[in-house]
């Protein structure tokens, strides 16, 4: 696993929730999920701001924290280690807009010598799914963790 700095986060038993506290310009508590998607096998990864009176995600939240390499880094652990649990799933992620799909691509691209030996990354650019490729900007990713190898 990549070893940047992170928040503190709590997982739901099953691995199909995560939580912590950005602690920035304000206290914000953020939400990652993974959610089945109408493809067998492939999960969306949902992040956003959680409403503390409601517990509903706002996966459109731009709090500008100040913390984006930490909480983007939570975002990293919690992928790690939900496919740690279910190697056999894909993880769909798209951003709300095309900024947030590019802060994704460049934090895929800072690290990937790191994640290149662990997972499979495709990226879905012009109506078709492809191996991701540097400074290239995606609609969607999608990651696989790659088979143990002996």
């Amino acid at each position: 696993m990549i070893d940047i700095e992170a928040y503190e986060m709590r997982s739901s038993t099953d691995f199909y929730t995560y939580t912590f506290i950005s602690e920035g310009k304000q206290t914000i508590r953020k939400t990652i999920a993974f959610t089945p998607t109408p493809i067998p096998e492939v999960y969306n990864l949902g992040f956003g701001d959680t409403d503390l009176a409601t517990g509903k995600i706002d996966f459109t939240a731009v709090s500008n924290n100040g913390d984006t390499k930490k909480v983007l880094a939570n975002v990293a652990s919690a992928v790690w280690l939900f496919s740690e649990q279910y190697p056999q799933y894909g993880i769909v992620a798209m951003g709300v807009t095309p900024a947030r799909n590019r802060l994704y691509r460049m934090g895929i691209q800072a690290y990937w010598d790191a994640i290149e030996p662990y997972f499979d990354i495709l990226g879905y650019y012009q109506g078709n799914w492809e191996y991701f490729i540097l400074n290239r900007n995606y609609e969607a990713f999608l990651a696989k963790r790659k088979p143990i190898t002996i």
